[in-house]
């Protein structure tokens, strides 16, 4: 088996040394044995676990990736590989509201700025809620969300409501109902407030692009996962099934 300076693996992967003594003392790789003069001697196993964790951390994080390489190392393989496709899962659902957000958004475009149903300029929370579907008490509590922001009248100070507010209220509950990222949904309702849908469309389909690209990384960092438990196999080093 290789062995290698810290420097090696260092520049191998494009890091600093000291990255390298961070992911030891997190417990993400094992201990490697010390020369006569204490340096660390690596070798092709934590090798693996150093091009392992690398790979994970752009499609699953920092968290999920170090807690996967702690289980392959004490055998909880199953659950390690459990923990990333949980993830993907979660990327999935993702993925699909994006999409759903997109069709939502494309009669939007080629919407007139007034709805048919909503000729009268100005409604009443009330008015807004039957219209679009939704209780009045989820338009107060998406207003306290900071995705609404209706009129006041100046007189009663009660809630005032346009055609354009009803337009996001429809988008929300969309958005919602697919349980979208709370940050995500502020972009794309914000940009309608400048009566911009071709602004939210781009906003969500660069979300998409972004999705597509970590689902990428996480099939990378698959990859390297089952080649840090394949190589650990042969070195009869803990990654049991």
């Amino acid at each position: 088996m290789s062995s290698y300076k810290p420097i090696e693996i260092a520049r191998m992967l494009g890091i600093s040394t000291s990255a390298l003594r961070h992911y030891e003392s997190w417990g993400v790789v094992p201990a490697p044995a010390r020369a006569p003069n204490g340096y660390r001697l690596y070798t092709d196993i934590h090798l693996a676990y150093f091009r392992c964790l690398r790979a994970m951390f752009p499609g699953f994080g920092v968290q999920l990736s170090c807690e996967a390489l702690r289980r392959v190392q004490r055998g909880e393989t199953d659950d390690a590989f459990w923990m990333v496709n949980e993830a993907q899962a979660r990327l999935r659902q993702e993925k699909l509201a994006a999409e759903q957000t997109l069709e939502l958004l494309h009669p939007l475009e080629h919407e007139p700025a007034d709805l048919p149903q909503a000729r009268k300029k100005r409604m009443t929370i009330g008015e807004a809620a039957k219209l679009a579907g939704v209780a009045a008490s989820a338009i107060r509590h998406w207003e306290k969300e900071g995705l609404i922001s209706p009129d006041r009248d100046p007189d009663s100070g009660y809630r005032v409501f346009t055609s354009g507010h009803l337009r996001k209220i429809r988008l929300i509950r969309t958005l919602r109902s697919t349980v979208y990222f709370l940050n995500s949904m502020k972009e794309i309702v914000h940009a309608l407030d400048h009566q911009s849908p071709e602004h939210a469309r781009k906003l969500t389909e660069d979300a998409i692009r972004n999705l597509d690209a970590r689902l990428r990384h996480q099939l990378q960092g698959i990859r390297r996962l089952i080649e840090l438990c394949e190589a650990d196999e042969k070195q009869a080093i803990p990654c049991r099934r």
